[in-house]
């Protein structure tokens, strides 16, 4: 048998149902194979034609599609399609296209049938994996629908051993291992780690292998540390699959080493991910940072409203949707500064990108604006480096317009020089507002305050946000302040429990669910956290903090967080409706529009986010002659 068939064999022998059948048949059946290669974007199958083949995915990726075109799922390395065209007279029922560059092994029609009579093992997970898909497509499965992202723990997703090395061993030696195991990379670990850390030093992908030793042409013999990828990004197996999106997501990576404390027990792909995570929003943020222009980061924007109300018929809860669409934002914002840079140069000195608002919380709709800053270094010369970052600032700005991402209308960008500026003004910046907080500063403190560095030094974000936690909760009249500005907004629940809505307007006899409903629980949830001096930036996480600590009575913070949750979901489900209808999205809902079951529970959250701004006024002792201020309407 030549070599290139042993590697198929083995290939077979690694994934279901070949790993059932005797050595000899597979040896045998790998003399029929063919082998194929499809570039990303080229259709494979389509639908009504005539198949003869099934499908075993060697590597890459792989859409099927229902006959409306819409997604049915999506597939990986060493998973099988086209089986059920020849089951049924071969004629193609669901199209299937490659949506990376993707190699398959052809099994053909004479040996798949064989092996199908021969074999009830073969046969029955050919007829029950269609079966299950289908099922889960149309949603007829018996069992309760949950977003498995949401349930499922990161070590189900690692369906092999980690394979590993030492950083000494040379560039040849790495590719033999990877080669011999069958595996995309390479885990690169030390014997003696520091106490209490991880041994994990460096990983090594076959992408490290062409970009940095066989393109630069270096010799085989070089040690592998000298093109490892170093600061792993790393998750702990009791996390979710969720949690892995995310990872993915903000850091843009492919392959995720996962540790049982500080052992090491598994790399999970992109690959193993999109089994979990049918929406693809991983592949999304990839194809983000594929592009080269940003005209071609505008022709993806539309994808975002896609992937939202595909998020909402899966029935995902409000913090997957709110996260999985703010790293999308994040990741094109990432990606519009790495076009600027390209385009008007590298910075002249250190800068930080600083995310602000919803996006920073993980919390963004599809309706939304900019909200974004410049943290530079303090050697910041304005006549010398100003130019080159007001030019950034206005490619960034005009690119997140493009993108769907309108302009602030409070004019919270960095194109502003206000928000342009050296570490030292924002310190200065934070102090201030936090020392004297008159209205104005308060509403700053409500925007700024939720930052996240998404780009460049994000030390400096860092810095700002501890400066924050550090200086906040020793301020007792700030917290005051905020706690007042906290009371501006309040839920739309009048007496008797009747909804109090707009009289006038455009939106006429309608309510708005952020303003109203999602923004003053998040104002809560903040000056609270400011107070315990909590870390998180989620509203849901923040409540979470704060409800382990001795600031609210028992039960408290579980009601406000399954308050937030309705309020929330509400939310989005009524933009992902006008999505659906073809109207522009907002936050604006008409009670008639909602079921009643709605409407109820909407009225029970309502109550419950009163009686935590009544608590708010008490714990802070916010007086009435405080309760005056500026409405904090941009958040």
């Amino acid at each position: 048998m030549e070599i290139e068939l042993f590697e198929i064999r083995d290939h077979l022998f690694s994934h279901p149902p070949f790993r059932n059948l005797p050595r000899n048949v597979v040896d045998e059946l790998v003399e029929h194979i063919e082998v194929a290669y499809f570039q990303a974007g080229t259709m494979i199958l389509e639908r009504g034609r005539q198949n003869q083949f099934l499908y075993v995915i060697r590597s890459g990726a792989v859409e099927i599609l229902r006959s409306s075109g819409e997604l049915y799922t999506r597939m990986g390395e060493g998973e099988c399609f086209g089986q059920f065209s020849l089951l049924r007279k071969k004629r193609v029922r669901y199209a299937a296209k490659a949506i990376e560059d993707t190699l398959v092994y052809k099994i053909p029609d004479a040996q798949f049938q064989e092996l199908a009579d021969t074999y009830d093992r073969f046969a029955d997970f050919m007829e029950e994996e269609h079966s299950v898909r289908l099922k889960t497509a149309l949603g007829r499965a018996e069992q309760e629908t949950r977003n498995p992202l949401m349930i499922s723990k990161i070590d189900k997703l690692i369906h092999r051993e980690m394979v590993t090395a030492s950083p000494g061993i040379s560039i040849q030696q790495a590719a033999t291992i990877m080669t011999d195991k069958q595996v995309s990379s390479l885990v690169l670990v030390t014997d003696s780690p520091a106490r209490g850390q991880s041994p994990i030093v460096g990983l090594i992908t076959d992408r490290d292998l062409r970009k940095r030793a066989i393109v630069p042409g270096l010799a085989l013999s070089t040690p592998v540390e000298q093109i490892m990828s170093t600061n792993i990004i790393t998750l702990q197996a009791r996390e979710y699959a969720f949690d892995a999106m995310l990872t993915m997501m903000r850091y843009n990576l492919h392959h995720l080493p996962v540790l049982d404390r500080n052992r090491p027990i598994g790399v999970i792909t992109v690959a193993d991910l999109f089994r979990y995570e049918s929406h693809g929003s991983v592949y999304l943020v990839r194809d983000i940072f594929r592009q080269q222009e940003v005209a071609g980061l505008a022709a993806i924007a539309p994808k975002i409203n896609q992937l939202f109300v595909q998020l909402v018929n899966e029935d995902a809860n409000s913090h997957t949707i709110g996260a999985a669409i703010s790293r999308i934002g994040i990741s094109i914002s990432q990606r519009l500064l790495q076009l600027g840079e390209k385009h008007l140069g590298p910075p002249p000195i250190p800068y930080c990108l600083l995310a602000l608002g919803s996006m920073a919380r993980d919390e963004m709709t599809i309706v939304t604006d900019q909200d974004n800053a410049f943290v530079l270094d303090d050697t910041f010369d304005p006549k010398t480096h100003d130019p080159y970052f007001e030019a950034l600032a206005r490619f960034l700005s005009d690119g997140l317009n493009l993108c769907g991402f309108p302009y602030c209308t409070g004019d919270i960008m960095a194109t502003n020089t206000q928000w342009r500026q050296p570490l030292s003004a924002w310190k200065t910046y934070f102090a201030d507002w936090i020392d004297t907080p008159d209205p104005e500063a308060l509403l700053h403190a409500s925007i700024f305050f939720d930052l996240e560095g998404i780009f460049g030094e994000t030390g400096f974000a860092n810095q700002l946000r501890q400066q924050v936690l550090d200086k906040a909760k020793k301020n007792q009249r700030f917290l005051a302040c905020l706690a007042r500005n906290a009371l501006l907004r309040n839920p739309p629940l009048g007496f008797f429990r009747k909804f109090v809505l707009e009289h006038d307007g455009k939106h006429h006899k309608s309510f708005n669910l952020k303003r109203r409903g999602t923004a003053p629980i998040a104002d809560l949830a903040r000056v609270h956290a400011l107070a315990c001096g909590a870390m998180p930036l989620n509203t849901a996480e923040r409540l979470i903090h704060i409800k382990e600590t001795p600031l609210l009575a028992e039960g408290v913070g579980d009601d406000l967080l399954d308050a937030f949750e309705l309020i929330s979901i509400v939310r989005i489900r009524h933009q992902a409706r006008q999505v659906e209808a073809g109207s522009s999205p907002d936050n604006n809902v008409i009670p008639e529009s909602l079921s009643s079951f709605e409407r109820n529970h909407l009225k029970d959250a309502f109550q419950i986010v009163s009686q935590a701004q009544s608590f708010l006024k008490y714990r802070y002792n916010v007086s009435p002659a405080m309760q005056t201020g500026i409405n904090p309407s941009k958040k």
